[in-house]
């Protein structure tokens, strides 16, 4: 396989249902050494990209620094450079967020991964477990750099199997301690047994769906001025919520009940309100006004 002779069949049907840039550009791609990853790396390379692989050791497991060896012993062969980072984590509360964060601060701007549709469905599931609306149920956004979601994971481990690939058995992927993991192990498997069918696609359409109704609102409530007060009376509550929403974002979008105090304001039911981080919405001559309070 790494001498570049492997009889296009192999990829050609995973190809076709990738979402990779056209053949020659230049890609960043984020390297665990999974069977997701590995499989990205394989078909971007067949896909004709110019690759820079990039690999995290979150020095996790004591024997993860043997992972960048696994990857290259597939890079060296492809030509592909490889970037390897050392990171330190830590054990600790919220291991996996601080560990994606850890990850994602040594990546460029724009980085490729290997989420597959499985990985779509448990983040469908998982957001709907945090309370999420529309944008958050519609996931991860299918594109360049996100190029596996309408392949499964076992596809992806089925080709690096093919191939003889080695891959990277990462078992922190089966620590119930994080909450993927029991959707992944636990949630999944019981959704399937209650429905006799494979749930994973079904969740990814959903988000689909979600996604571009999602959309068509965004597209809606930019069109929507969120100072004039008359107008964003007037307009249907989830609209003006969306509007504030994008009006309001930095630091972070205001909570329902902010945007309802927002909305007693434009109506004229008081003249001013506080919305956080010293934060004040005024009202005058039928416009909003944001103020920093000193």
């Amino acid at each position: 396989m790494t001498d570049g002779a492997t009889p296009p069949f192999v990829f050609e049907p995973l190809l076709a249902r990738c979402t990779f840039p056209t053949r020659g550009t230049a890609v960043s791609l984020a390297i665990s050494g999974g069977p997701d990853s590995m499989a990205l790396l394989l078909l971007a390379h067949a896909a004709g990209l110019k690759i820079t692989a990039i690999h995290v050791d979150h020095q996790l497991r004591p024997d993860s620094s043997n992972d960048a060896d696994i990857i290259r012993a597939i890079t060296e062969p492809l030509g592909i450079p490889l970037v390897v980072h050392t990171v330190h984590v830590g054990n600790g509360p919220n291991l996996e967020a601080r560990a994606r964060t850890a990850r994602y601060a040594m990546f460029p701007t724009e980085i490729m991964t290997g989420h597959t549709e499985d990985d779509q469905a448990e983040t469908v599931l998982i957001n709907l477990l945090r309370g999420a609306g529309a944008q958050g149920l519609s996931a991860m956004r299918p594109g360049h750099t996100r190029p596996l979601l309408r392949i499964r994971r076992d596809e992806t481990r089925s080709l690096c199997s093919s191939l003889n690939i080695t891959i990277v058995d990462d078992l922190t992927n089966t620590d119930t301690r994080f909450l993927r993991n029991r959707v992944r192990h636990e949630l999944l498997p019981l959704m399937s047994d209650l429905s006799q069918r494979d749930p994973a696609p079904l969740l990814a359409r959903t988000a689909d769906v979600l996604r571009a109704d999602n959309d068509l609102l965004d597209e809606l409530a930019r069109a929507l001025d969120p100072t004039d007060a008359k107008a964003l009376a007037a307009a249907p509550a989830p609209l003006a919520h969306r509007a504030l929403r994008q009006w309001l974002a930095d630091p972070y979008p205001p909570d329902l009940a902010t945007l309802e105090r927002i909305l007693a304001v434009a109506r004229g039911d008081v003249l001013a309100c506080d919305i956080g981080e010293n934060r004040q919405i005024r009202r005058s001559k039928q416009r909003l006004t944001l103020h920093i309070l000193g």
